[in-house]
């Protein structure tokens, strides 16, 4: 076992990579020998639909406004199935489960399917809808510019003409 490297394999052979299933989402297996349970936090956020773009993912991550597991994230730490993954969009706060991992973007509903949202954070978010939809709304009731002849009799009312 001299030859071997720690993975197991000789000097210079790559690790194996990724399995994906049919569905585009990389296979997880208790085995974490061969990396194939892990992925990007700023690849899974773009893929579970959280950000629009990985850029958009990856500049939240910076700017503290992802956790992992309760501790403050980089973009490339790597996230496994079971962690606790919290965003802030806002206003909005997101309290999730990791389910499934995956690479790849994909529909909406199988998005969905990668996360579990916490009853807690469910709550809060509905809490919060509540709150923002009683709150008044404010509008500009002002008729907006002056148009030409409510112009030429203010210009008139200034100069103090009689008319």
């Amino acid at each position: 076992m001299s030859g071997l490297a720690v993975s197991g394999k000789p000097p210079g052979v790559a690790p194996n990579p990724p399995r994906y299933d049919d569905w585009g989402m990389v296979e997880t297996t208790p085995d974490r020998k061969f990396g194939t349970d892990k992925v990007r936090l700023d690849k899974w956020l773009w893929a579970a639909r959280f950000f629009k773009t990985r850029s958009l993912a990856a500049k939240a991550v910076v700017g503290g406004k992802v956790q992992v597991n309760g501790h403050r994230a980089k973009r490339s730490s790597v996230l496994h199935t079971g962690d606790r993954v919290r965003i802030r969009k806002g206003p909005i706060e997101f309290q999730l489960v990791v389910v499934r991992l995956s690479e790849k973007r994909r529909s909406a509903r199988e998005a969905a399917e990668l996360y579990e949202e916490t009853p807690e954070s469910l709550e809060n978010r509905e809490r919060l809808r509540a709150h923002r939809k009683a709150a008044p709304t404010y509008s500009f009731r002002d008729k907006g510019r002056p148009t030409k002849k409510e112009r030429r009799e203010l210009e008139r009312f200034k100069r103090g003409d009689p008319t």
